[in-house]
């Protein structure tokens, strides 16, 4: 079935390939052979985005850091690795004016700009394009780091306010940062709790990212400089001044913490810190899982993308006349540019959402003969219609094969490694877990105050039935199928009936959802009743 993927990735398919080579290799040449004609017939690259090179394809996933200064990009990054870096710059004011990539080396050290795109195996290449003013403000900072050995990481210069950052930068920052977004697995907007306005240009940077909403996460740093009431107005005015700039109909995902390694200020917030950071380690972890797909992704957009250019070039070049008034036609062709948009959506049956900017594209064509124009290749766009309609199913069943046979590992080392398999770890001794390490029944130190309530149920021969116990279950006003799960986990011995120990665990297992935590799927073996674990471990 995928004998096509092995000979385009360079005869590697068949017995003993390597399957991220097998994904990688079809990928790229899914792209070279049916994408990248089209891009070049209809001048793709200078509208849009550069070709892709084989290192686009090979790269390890990368993170973007986007923030105004000093809201802790640069911490964050060394909270993460839990190392400094070279080129590394924390302070208060803006203190990095680069943009610097951070990957993995054997040994520490920097790359400059110009040097760095013209290295064939980093993913920088095209970024030449921007110039020196912008390749004498971006650098490659190695080191070797567990972390870096998963994922790279991208830190950018803090977005500031006023005419300084439209004059002082020398280069087009929304055009880079669009440039990376199009490139990297996780985009991350990171706020100060103290600094939640989004100026001018943070909202430009913001819509650069438009078509990469899926790789938007925040992050709002600094929380544990408020206390809860503040954070409660931080987060709302933070959401509703998000919703205005990133127009979409889902809520963004934020995370709520303080990202460094100084004792928290205000601790009332702790354990939501805690379960934040786990959930953000979580999604940054599970990004070399998640790769192929999204380059898959990034691939499907891509040549969508590619085909509408094609149909709006074409009718461009159609519609130019032959001999006389063509700068006449040429600017009426470009004004008429969002009626053209509606012509083509209803000709060929394409979605508004596919198309470029009309702005954007009308500012580009100022500077272009659509004379010189190609007409519409119809084999062209067969080709990238068969890519869409046939080779992407088989390259993702390929896949998902691959990740079931050898799935790509987590990221580890740093900050990831510094709770795992430690008393410091998320949930560890707290809900289900309490008492997981302790010699004595945790159930023990409560259990006289349900003994009390347990003999007002009636008991006959030392158990109450399912009814009385019920009468008491209720109370806790937790919905059936919560109690019932209950029910089953501390009828031990399953007789429809609950001793003491086993009514005192019931109670103890309402205490701990009462409590916020989730219940276990099955029993741990430090809640089993001490005298129903001889009948446990026979059972077993």
């Amino acid at each position: 079935m995928f004998s096509w993927l092995g000979r385009q990735a360079g005869g590697r398919g068949g017995t003993g390939a390597d399957p991220v080579q097998t994904v990688t290799g079809g990928l790229r040449s899914l792209y070279q052979r049916k994408v990248l004609p089209l891009e070049e017939a209809y001048r793709f690259h200078e509208f849009h985005s550069p070709a892709l090179e084989d290192a686009d394809f090979e790269n390890k996933p990368m993170i973007l850091l986007v923030g105004q200064y000093s809201t802790g990009k640069t911490t964050f990054i060394r909270y993460l690795l839990e190392q400094d870096f070279p080129g590394m710059r924390i302070g208060p004011e803006p203190t990095t004016d680069s943009f610097i990539a951070v990957m993995y080396g054997e040994t520490e050290g920097n790359t400059p700009g110009n040097a760095l795109v013209v290295d064939p195996k980093k993913p920088f290449r095209k970024l030449s394009r921007f110039g020196n003013a912008f390749l004498n403000r971006f650098m490659c900072s190695q080191l070797p780091n567990e972390v870096l050995k998963s994922i790279s990481i991208i830190d950018s210069p803090g977005i500031l306010s006023g005419e300084k950052q439209r004059i002082s930068r020398g280069y087009d920052f929304c055009q880079v940062l669009q440039w990376f977004a199009e490139r990297v697995d996780r985009i991350i907007l990171l706020f100060d709790a103290h600094k939640l306005d989004i100026s001018d240009e943070f909202s430009e940077a913001i819509k650069a990212f438009r078509g990469q909403d899926d790789k938007i996460r925040v992050v709002l740093n600094k929380a544990d400089q408020v206390d809860t009431q503040q954070l409660m107005r931080v987060y709302g005015a933070l959401m509703w001044s998000l919703g205005k700039v990133i127009n979409t109909p889902e809520v963004l995902r934020v995370y709520i913490g303080s990202f460094w390694t100084q004792p928290l200020q205000n601790t009332d917030n702790r354990r939501l810190f805690e379960a934040e950071a786990q959930d953000l380690f979580r999604d940054i972890q599970s990004l070399p899982q998640k790769a192929a797909v999204r380059k898959l992704n990034d691939l499907i957009k891509r040549a969508r993308l590619a085909k509408v250019h094609a149909y709006i070039i074409s009718f461009l070049k159609k519609e130019m006349p032959s001999m006389f008034g063509k700068e006449n036609k040429k600017r009426e062709l470009i004004s008429r540019l969002p009626e053209i948009y509606i012509q083509l959506q209803r000709e060929y049956h394409i979605s508004a959402g596919d198309f470029p900017k009309v702005k954007a594209m009308q500012e580009k064509l100022e500077n272009y003969d659509f004379t010189k124009f190609h007409s519409l290749k119809p084999k062209l766009i067969e080709a990238v219609d068969n890519m869409l309609t046939n080779k992407i199913s088989s390259l993702m069943n390929l896949i998902s094969q691959e990740e079931m046979s050898m799935p790509p590992p987590l990221v580890q080392g740093g900050a990831f490694d510094g709770t795992a398999e430690s008393p410091f770890n998320q949930g560890y001794g707290e809900g289900a877990k309490e008492g997981a390490d302790e010699e004595e029944w945790v159930v023990a130190k409560d259990k006289p105050v349900y003994d009390e309530l347990f003999y007002t149920l009636s008991p006959i021969n030392g158990k109450i039935s399912g009814i009385n116990a019920k009468k008491e279950m209720v109370t806790s006003k937790l919905p059936n199928s919560v109690l019932g799960k209950i029910w089953k986990l501390a009828d031990c011995d399953g007789d429809g009936m609950l001793d003491e120990e086993e009514f005192a665990l019931a109670k103890h297992l309402i205490k701990i959802k009462l409590s916020g935590y989730e219940l276990p799927s099955s029993l741990p073996p430090h809640l089993v009743p001490p005298s129903h674990r001889k009948s446990l471990s026979k059972a077993d």
